[in-house]
């Protein structure tokens, strides 16, 4: 059935703060690059690192603005 998004959201903070030295707790309707302030470096860190820690590629055409957004691309690479 795949991951909850409780799930997934605890494993994006975890590598948030392992990879970006993320010290908050975060929070579905936060913005990557204004609340995260996520420059395009800090960015693609996130995304490979994300695809390391589920085993999933994310889709390169997908509109991620949201951390929210993040978790719903990872269960979809997850289930799909």
């Amino acid at each position: 059935m795949g991951m909850t998004r409780e799930a997934v959201l605890k494993g994006i903070t975890q590598v948030a703060r392992t990879h970006l030295d993320w010290e908050g707790v975060l929070d579905e309707d936060m913005r990557l690059v204004e609340d995260l302030e996520l420059d395009s470096i800090k960015a693609l860190t996130l995304a490979l690192e994300l695809e390391n820690h589920f085993r999933v590629c994310l889709p390169q055409d997908a509109e991620i603005v949201t951390v929210g957004d993040l978790v719903a691309n990872i269960r979809g690479a997850l289930d799909g």
